[in-house]
């Protein structure tokens, strides 16, 4: 299909004659241009572990077998999906591991507008969080992937909406980029694009798998990427899966809007409407047993998918048993004469996916590709004749045998009179197994590595048990540390190390030349036998201006539904390059092989016992501003604002930091000094802002630290949860200021439980309230006569499994004149004084969805703040999660709003007296709003702070 929109700027380009704007490419050009894949996203290339820990499939003979499996098959697939979790994992298992399919899957947001039962990390935050989490899940289903530069804005209802956010073309683009650097022959996908997705992204994502069917091989579509020297390829066949919901006699279920539409079904490939509900061509059996996983290929997905905590708090795997996947052809452009009937066997059915079949891609001279390639697919097929799983050294001289070979054809293949297209297409193909083929020659010898920082050696009769002395975690522009390497043989044959090095993020090489005859052995000089290690020793010097570790991803704010990408070749990869890189290359009689790792830091965590994580790059000083965003009262003659000083350098650091401010704007004191003592060291610094005349409109502050001769405007948080891999996201230090019209009651003293994570309580700074961070204690203790009202945070009884049972003190401390705040739960949540049931949970998710006020006089919308509709304008993201479907008549339900076509929703705001107190359950997204200073929201909240304290209530 060739796209309709027309996105501005792509260049024009004829591929049959290499032309385009701007002049005529070569062929060499176009391959240099078509290599500028940074991430290696389209897996031609070795890739570096990670981390140090490891998952058993994925080593020694398990991982071996699998990549014989893999070796003889050219099957290729990706998935595509809107978000991280909506994954058919145990489909993918099975294909990637069971039947050797080189897969990978394309998401399209990061899950930014998600849920988070683990830490306190929302938007941009949550994504990279989800990212980590996606990723750890894909070494389970032992997938590749890829990202759209889409960001997931919260529950949308319909394709319609998401569309508008995200532009038709620029989720069309990842897709096309995404097809044309992986080049799989199958496409699949989880939704089908109709309203059975439910999920207005779900329905994105499906419309995208089929739309990308046909536009990923027309260079018209997006010519820019075939200027680069990214070529067309056009999949053989698309499939989505089977509608979870089956069509009944009222039709088909949104679930979305928990409503019924009429049966239609549309094609995206055949432009065709149907009123059939699609059926299952291909049926995957997810819960067939693998000897090799120990378990089925569900169940070991299921253990990926448990580590997606942020969602689900962590899932257990099914029993074992039948579970059968059905999906659903869209298209198939298979060779002439060739068909597959209604019900196929798998995916690649119609399909020659062994390896002689790379040949149909050089129809016209094929006599020497099917040669070589049948001699490859031999050797793989002796290697699976003698592979044992006690001795998988024995399999080891053939991988040798088809490495060689397979550069011999590459070789061929550069050199041959074949068309640029065909070259590129078969190069691709042979540049995979080359890869898969360096992979199980090192699985077959046990060959290891391990690359970390060096810490201080380690002394005393037990050190040989130690992983290690801690090391720091963090490096900064211009540090000088050490690097040491271990490869290890696990196998009874001997190899030798021709080489060792390190490699920078930007590519540089970051050895420190004046120090390099400090290094040791040289790389090269040592054959290791069974058992035997080679260790190496790199002094690393980092340049004053090296790059620091951080998402290539970035958006200007969160109005923003997409991500810009500053550098062409980073867009769709997962994360920022690994700060530092050690590369070993081993020979095995002839063949050179290669392993690479992530440089790795080390520290131990009480409970996890030695945390390894990959080193990163970071300022040496990192400032921010607490509150980032918040409003300030009109009648405020002053106002707090802290600016958080955080130190990487290893030693002393001292320096001052001030604040900029508006025209008119003082802050006492003008600059303040910090020394901060070591690496991970941090202070608080607090300013008095006295604000110039005030006015509702938005004032910026950016806080500004010297260190060392430089400034630093800027700052990162680490975001994540024990046992999961950390990662950095940075933001401007600027306190981003909106003058408000909000009262509240005075000297209110406020405790707050903490949920999942929220800003509910730092935000209450702005309003001139310091609330007290509770524990279950106090909860369970009964302490909490000092406060005037107690709050809980979002998901407060999953967070804290014991509330359900304090929740009487709770209740108690309401009737004694307390106020119980509850913001939003799910599940079966009914713990209020008087009964009341969330049913479905019903979300409004379209954050400009009128409200009307249903009770104008009640006290939380008219004291000390008169609510009006307008102090709904200007929200993010939704109106709110988590609303009530019943409730006693003892509960006032003062506003109402709906999404288009949803039914009235009153059940966001509940207040009820008891006793001398109130309770109120408040499912509208304050958690969302606060943070990111919309006034409307302030107003609210303080008033139903202010509640105990009104008067006329």
């Amino acid at each position: 299909m060739t796209s309709k929109r027309v996105v501005a700027g792509l260049a024009a380009v004829s591929v049959m004659g290499l032309v385009v704007a701007g002049g005529v490419l070569s062929c060499q050009e176009l391959r240099d241009a078509a290599r500028l894949d940074k991430a290696n996203l389209a897996a031609e290339q070795v890739r570096s572990a990670i981390g140090v820990q490891k998952i058993a499939a994925n080593e020694g003979s398990a991982a071996l077998w699998q990549s014989l499996v893999k070796l003889r098959t050219r099957a290729s697939l990706m998935m595509i999906v809107a978000h991280p979790d909506d994954e058919d994992g145990g489909m993918l298992t099975y294909e990637a591991r069971g039947q050797g399919a080189h897969v990978a899957m394309l998401t399209l947001t990061r899950g930014e507008g998600g849920q988070n039962l683990m830490s306190a990390d929302f938007d941009d935050a949550l994504g990279l969080v989800r990212t980590q989490e996606l990723l750890a899940a894909g070494r389970y289903m032992g997938i590749d992937q890829m990202w759209g530069t889409q960001v997931d804005f919260g529950f949308s209802k319909t394709k319609e909406e998401a569309l508008e956010n995200w532009g038709h073309d620029r989720v069309l683009y990842d897709a096309v980029r995404a097809v044309r650097l992986y080049r799989p022959l199958v496409v699949t996908a989880v939704f089908i694009g109709g309203i059975t997705d439910g999920h207005g992204q779900h329905q994105v994502s499906g419309e995208m798998a089929q739309e990308v069917f046909d536009a990923a091989g027309d260079p018209k579509v997006f010519s820019d990427q075939v200027a680069a020297g990214l070529m067309p390829w056009s999949p053989l066949k698309v499939y989505g899966r089977v509608p979870f919901f089956s069509v009944t006699s009222k039709g088909m279920y949104d679930y979305a809007t928990g409503k019924y539409a009429p049966a239609r079904f549309y094609n995206y490939v055949t432009k065709e409407w149907t009123t059939e509900s699609p059926k299952a061509n291909v049926t995957v059996a997810e819960g067939d047993y693998s000897p090799v996983l120990g378990m089925t290929y569900l169940q070991f997905a299921r253990m990926g998918l448990g580590l997606q905590k942020t969602q689900n708090g962590g899932m257990g795997v099914p029993a074992a048993g039948r579970f059968d996947v059905g999906y659903h052809r869209y298209g198939a452009r298979l060779p002439a004469g060739v068909k597959t009937g209604e019900e196929e066997k798998g995916f690649f059915d119609g399909v020659d996916v062994t390896l002689v079949g790379m040949s149909a891609l050089a129809p016209g001279e094929s006599t020497f590709l099917k040669q070589d390639l049948a001699k490859i697919d031999g050797l793989v097929g002796q290697a699976v004749g003698v592979y044992k799983i006690a001795a998988p050294e024995k399999t080891a001289p053939f991988l040798r045998d088809g490495l060689k070979a397979t550069d011999e054809l590459i070789a061929k293949v550069e050199a041959s009179g074949l068309t640029y297209r065909e070259k590129y297409d078969l190069l691709h193909e042979l540049r995979v197994k080359r890869m898969q083929f360096n992979d199980a020659i090192v699985q077959a010898l046990g060959i290891s590595l391990r690359a970390q920082v060096a810490g201080k050696a380690e002394t005393g009769p037990f050190a040989r048990f130690s992983d290690g002395a801690e090391t720091f975690v963090t490096a900064v522009p211009g540090q000088s540390f050490a690097v040491k390497t271990l490869v290890v043989n696990g196998s009874k044959v001997p190899v030798a190390v021709k080489g060792a090095g390190l490699e920078s993020s930007a590519g540089a090489n970051y050895e420190d030349s004046s120090a390099k005859a400090a290094s040791g052995t040289k790389a090269g000089e040592k054959t290791i036998v069974s058992g035997e290690a080679y260790e190496d020793l790199f002094q690393v010097k980092l340049p004053e201006d090296a790059k620091v570790t951080r998402p290539p991803f970035t958006r200007p704010g969160i109005e923003q539904a997409y991500y810009d990408v500053a550098d062409p070749a980073m867009r769709n990869a997962s994360l920022p390059l690994p700060a530092l890189t050690a590369w070993v290359t081993v020979d095995y009689d002839g063949v050179e092989v290669k392993l690479g790792q992530e440089v790795q830091t080390l520290h131990r965590v009480t409970g996890l016992g030695t945390v390894y994580e990959p080193l990163v790059v970071a300022p040496a000083i990192s400032v921010a501003v607490s509150p980032s965003a918040g409003v300030v009262p009109l009648t405020e003659k002053t106002l707090m604002v802290t600016a958080k000083v955080k130190s990487n350098v290893k030693g002393v650091a001292t320096g001052t930091v001030k604040l900029e401010l508006p025209a008119g704007w003082t802050a006492s004191p003008e600059t303040a000094e910090f020394s901060l003592g070591k690496d991970g060291d941090s202070v608080d610094v607090p300013f008095v802002v006295t604000p110039g005349k005030m006015a509702e409109t938005a004032y910026t502050m950016t806080a500004v630290a010297s260190c060392a001769g430089k400034e630093y405007r800027e700052g990162y948080k680490t975001v994540g949860y024990a046992g999961l891999l950390p990662a950095n996201l940075y933001r401007p230090a600027t306190y981003r200021a909106r003058g408000a019209d909000v009262k509240i009651a005075p000297g209110l003293k406020v405790g707050y439980l903490p949920g999942t994570g929220d800003e509910v309580q730092a935000s209450l700074e702005n309003l001139g309230v310091h609330a007290t961070t509770l524990t279950m204690s106090d909860v369970a203790g009964g302490k909490l006569s000092g406060y005037d009202v107690v709050v809980l945070g979002v998901r407060a009884y999953a967070a804290h499994p014991g509330l359900a049972a304090a929740n009487g003190q709770l209740l108690q401390y309401a009737k004694n004149g307390g106020v119980v705040i509850v913001q939003y739960n799910l599940g079966n949540f009914d713990y209020g004084p008087y009964s009341f049931s969330l049913g479905d949970a019903e979300k409004v998710v379209d954050e400009r969805a009128p409200v009307r006020l249903l009770v104008p006089e009640s006290p939380v919308l008219s004291w000390p703040n008169r609510i009006t509709e307008r102090d709904f304008d200007g929200w993010v993201e939704e109106r709110g999660h988590g609303f009530m479907e019943t409730w006693d008549s003892q509960y006032v339900a003062p506003l109402e709003t709906h999404d288009p076509d949803q039914d009235a929703q009153k059940g966001g705001l509940l207040v009820a007296k008891t006793g001398k107190g109130a309770y109120v359950y408040v499912a509208l997204a304050l958690y969302r709003e606060l943070p990111e200073g919309v006034p409307g929201a302030y107003r609210l909240f303080a008033n139903l702070l202010s509640l105990g304290k009104d008067k006329a209530k």
